[in-house]
C-alpha cells in the first residue's frame, strides 16, 4: 500500500512537470548548485542514499531519513573546493528530537565564487589602463532548508523540507526563490526503500537586475539587456533501495542504488526516452565495528563525443574514508573524480559529525532501526 502512494505521489509530480513544460517557462536546469550532495559519507558512495541516510544529512538527500538518528542533538559541517578551489561549496545542518514520533532540523548551504575582478572601469576617461579601477564582487548561492520528519509507523517514515533560495551576483542581480521536498522510507527486514520527490511543488525564483550596471556594457557587445523575471525549478523524482548484509559480528556491508527520474525531455544519461531519463547511483560501504569505514562510489554515466567524432561512455567514480570516534565524533573524506566527465581535476571533500546524547535503546527499537 506504502508503495502504490508513492507512485501515485511520482505520477503526480510528473502530470505537472508535463504541464509546466507545456507553458514552456522553465528551464532545463535550475538552481543545479542543489543537486552538487552534501556529507563526504554520501560523495563517496556516489551519492546514493535517499533509503540508506539516517543522520543530520538526510535533511538534504531524504528528509524522512531524520527519524533514524540516534543521538538527541546532531551537527554537520562540510567544506569542498571545486575546479582547482575556484568555488567553494560549504554546508552546515543540525537536528533534534520533538518527541519520540518527531524530529526537526535545519541546514544551511552555500556554493560561491568569492572575489571576481569587475573590469568594467579599467579604462579610465583619458583611455588608459588604471588597475587601481578593479573592483572585485561575489557570486553565491545560498539555501535554507527547514525539515520535518514524523515516524508514521515501525515500518515507514515520511519527511517533508521547506527551502528558502538566495542567489546574489554582486550588486548585478539577485534572486529568492521558495520550494518543497517530500520524501519517505520504508524499512523490511535488512532492506530499505525510499522515494525523494525534489521540488515537488516546483521551487519558484524571482530574480531582480540592476540592469543599469550593465545596459552600456551589454549594448556595445551585442549581448540582452538582462530582465526581472520568474525561475522554476521543475520537479524530479529518486527511487531508492538499500541492503544490509553482517559478513561476521565485526564486519558489515551495505549497498545502495538510487534511481533518479527527470521529466524535462532527454538528458545525457544511462537511460533517456522522450518522456523521462533515468540516472542510476551505486554506492558501497564497508565497516568494521560500526567505527571504521571504507566507501566506493559511481554515478553520472553520460555518453560524450570526442573531437574526432566517435563517442565514447563516461562516468564519476569515487571513494571514501570515515571514522567515528567515541560514539560521538565522525569524521568522513571523500575523493570525487569529477574529471571523469570534464577536464577539472579530483575534488577532495572533508566533512565532520558531532552526536550528542545517544537515546536509550528502547527508543530506537520503537523508531524501527534495529542496528
Amino acid at each position: 500500500m506504502v508503495i502504490i502512494r508513492w507512485m501515485i505521489g511520482i505520477l503526480l509530480v510528473f502530470g505537472l512537470t508535463k504541464q509546466l513544460n507545456a507553458q514552456t517557462i522553465a528551464p532545463k536546469y535550475s538552481n543545479e548548485f542543489m543537486n552538487i550532495g552534501i556529507g563526504a559519507r554520501a560523495l563517496g558512495m556516489g551519492g546514493a542514499q535517499v533509503s540508506s541516510v539516517r543522520d543530520v544529512t538526510a535533511a538534504y538527500w531524504n528528509p524522512a531519513g531524520l527519524i533514524g538518528i540516534k543521538h538527541q542533538h546532531e551537527f554537520a559541517m562540510m567544506h569542498a573546493e571545486y575546479f582547482a578551489g575556484i568555488a567553494k561549496f560549504d554546508y552546515l545542518g543540525y537536528s533534534t528530537s520533538l518527541d519520540m514520533d518527531n524530529q526537526i532540523g535545519v541546514s544551511l548551504i552555500r556554493f560561491g565564487v568569492d572575489d571576481i575582478p569587475d573590469t568594467r572601469f579599467l579604462y579610465d576617461a583619458n583611455g588608459a589602463l588604471n588597475y587601481n579601477n578593479i573592483q572585485f564582487f561575489n557570486a553565491a548561492d545560498y539555501a535554507l532548508m527547514l525539515t520535518y520528519a514524523h515516524d508514521v509507523s515501525d515500518a515507514f517514515k515520511l519527511g517533508v523540507n521547506a527551502k528558502i533560495i538566495h542567489r546574489n551576483v554582486g550588486k548585478f542581480a539577485q534572486a529568492w526563490g521558495f520550494g518543497l521536498d517530500v520524501g519517505g522510507i520504508y524499512l523490511m527486514e535488512r532492506w530499505r526503500f525510499g522515494v525523494m520527490l525534489r521540488d515537488v511543488t516546483s521551487t519558484f525564483n524571482a530574480w531582480f537586475h540592476n540592469a543599469e550596471l550593465v545596459r552600456d556594457i551589454y549594448a556595445q557587445t551585442n549581448n540582452v539587456i538582462p530582465v526581472n523575471s520568474i525561475e522554476l525549478t521543475l520537479p524530479r523524482a529518486i527511487l531508492s533501495a538499500t541492503r544490509d548484509v553482517d559478513i561476521n559480528d565485526e564486519i558489515s556491508v551495505q549497498g545502495v542504488l538510487d534511481l533518479e527520474v527527470t521529466f524535462d525531455g532527454r538528458r545525457n544519461t544511462a537511460i533517456r526516452t522522450g518522456l523521462a531519463s533515468f540516472e542510476p547511483r551505486l554506492g558501497l560501504e564497508g565497516s568494521f565495528r560500526k567505527m571504521a569505514f571504507l566507501r566506493l562510489g559511481g554515478s553520472h554515466i553520460q555518453r560524450i563525443k570526442d573531437f574526432d567524432g566517435t563517442f565514447y561512455t563516461a562516468w564519476k567514480p569515487s571513494f571514501g574514508v570515515g571514522v567515528f570516534l567515541n560514539n560521538k565524533f565522525q569524521i568522513d573524506y571523500a575523493l570525487s573524480d569529477i574529471g571523469g566527465i570534464s577536464q577539472t581535476p579530483y575534488s577532495h571533500v572533508f566533512s565532520v559529525k558531532v552526536s550528542l546524547k545517544e537515546y536509550e535503546k528502547k527508543f530506537r527499537i520503537n523508531k524501527g532501526w534495529d542496528n
